[in-house]
């Protein structure tokens, strides 16, 4: 099943769209249907990848460029060791403020770190992947990221993926995304704040909630909220059996939390 359905009609579209019509008249990825592979590992026994498309880059290296009208369709591969202060962000449909506060309410490297050492997971992978968050071209997106972005991944021998977009276009990115790991026989689970989006690409998995777009993990600073989040999407992606979202039943406080006064 094709990333794109009927790419040759979107690739019409896309080139017929000014970059001065802005977003509003973008001819969005519109899918039928969506591809599936069955978890074929408990959550605690796989190896588990994480993707962003928070634009993300190491200080120091060359930054996405978020300029052009394809976008830029080259990834990073980063290792989990690299810390939070050596981060960059290329920004574009999202404010960074969160994420450069807190990089796991866009990219949960700590908290799946501690899902690992507590065997809520086997395995966050020793490196995560960074996308640009501006790349119009989604048909570049199935035809140039994805079949390397794949590779790369069963090189690893990942088990599943955990896609996070951050703006509005990279729920159309990380959705593309999703339905071309997903065709080489990777599970993934995207979590999602912006169902519209979500409705047209229809990627395999979707955990969605009423979150904000630059803080699609939980809140900034706010430890407790981004672990209820990645819990429950991540649980569900052993019992699957058939493409579909779900809404997440998370709260930013807890009744508990509320009573506690606490964050």
């Amino acid at each position: 099943m094709d990333a794109v359905e009927n790419k040759w009609d979107w690739e019409k579209r896309f080139d017929a769209w000014q970059e001065s019509e802005g977003f509003q008249r973008y001819p969005w990825v519109v899918n039928t249907y969506a591809p599936f592979t069955p978890a074929l590992r408990a959550l605690p026994m796989l190896n588990l990848a994480l993707i962003s498309t928070a634009g993300a880059y190491i200080d120091g290296t060359e930054p996405f460029d978020i300029s052009s009208k394809d976008g830029d369709t080259e990834f990073r591969e980063i290792p989990t060791e690299v810390e939070a202060g050596d981060l960059k962000y290329a920004a574009s449909g999202y404010d960074p403020a969160a994420v450069i506060a807190d990089r796991n309410a866009q990219i949960p490297i700590d908290r799946l770190l501690e899902y690992s050492s507590s065997t809520v997971i086997g395995s966050l992978n020793s490196v995560w992947w960074s996308l640009s968050s501006r790349i119009p071209n989604a048909g570049r997106v199935a035809d140039d990221i994805v079949p390397k972005l794949a590779e790369r991944l069963e090189r690893y021998e990942v088990q599943a993926a955990l896609i996070i977009p951050a703006s509005k276009l990279c729920h159309q990115t990380a959705g593309v995304i999703a339905r071309g790991i997903e065709n080489a026989g990777i599970p993934t689970m995207m979590i999602a704040v912006d169902t519209g989006i979500v409705d047209k690409v229809r990627p395999p998995r979707t955990a969605y909630y009423d979150g904000e777009l630059g803080s699609v993990a939980g809140t900034a600073g706010h430890r407790e909220y981004q672990l209820r989040i990645l819990d429950a999407a991540l649980r569900w992606i052993e019992p699957f059996d058939q493409p579909g979202a779900r809404k997440l039943a998370v709260e930013i406080e807890t009744q508990v939390e509320v009573a506690r006064g606490e964050r």
